[in-house]
């Protein structure tokens, strides 16, 4: 009997030692940058016309809003650090023809803290915010990620109109804290 103790406790301490656990830690370093990326899908500029009348005492018809273009971004900000925006502006006027931009709620395959679009702003040399409250964020790449833009031309004062072919208007986007 005495026999069978002792293979049993042998048995015993060998599984013990078998099966016991162990634990331990180790330190793993993060570093996660500042980062602020902003760019316009689809690359390319866009046409926006007005049309003339077909019947005399008719006004020129102002085009049709162009809802191409998207603003895609990535943001991380500091520990405590500011929120994003995202502001607008044009490199000239053109008298008599507002440019107004408005930006959509974020939609697509992002997520984090998306900015809110403000109203819509009528453009000018002087930058304006269109996005604001932008945190840690993505929006996806490319067309149908992000905030899609509307882009619209009105007639502000008919007597300024003059006769126009192709002049360039560059609109300046900007994100910043």
């Amino acid at each position: 009997m005495m026999y069978f103790k002792i293979i049993f406790l042998t048995v015993l301490i060998i599984s013990c030692k078998i099966f016991s656990q162990t634990t331990g830690n180790r330190s793993v370093a993060v570093t996660l940058p500042v980062v602020t990326l902003m760019d316009i899908e689809p690359t390319g500029a866009i046409s926006l016309n007005y049309t003339a009348p077909t019947e005399a005492g008719n006004s020129v018809t102002a085009p049709s809003a162009n809802t191409t273009k998207w603003i895609n971004y990535t943001s991380a900000i500091a520990s405590g650090g500011l929120t994003r925006r995202i502001t607008a502006s044009i490199n000239q006027v053109i008298p008599g023809v507002d440019i107004k931009i408005q930006a959509a709620a974020a939609s697509g395959s992002g997520g984090g803290t998306l900015g809110t679009p403000t109203a819509q702003v009528t453009l000018t040399t002087t930058a304006q915010t269109i996005i604001s409250g932008i945190g840690g964020a993505f929006t996806g790449n490319g067309a149908n990620n992000g905030h899609r833009l509307t882009i619209t031309l009105t007639t502000n004062t008919y007597a300024n109109l003059s006769a126009r072919t192709n002049t360039p208007v560059v609109i300046t986007y900007t994100i910043t804290e």
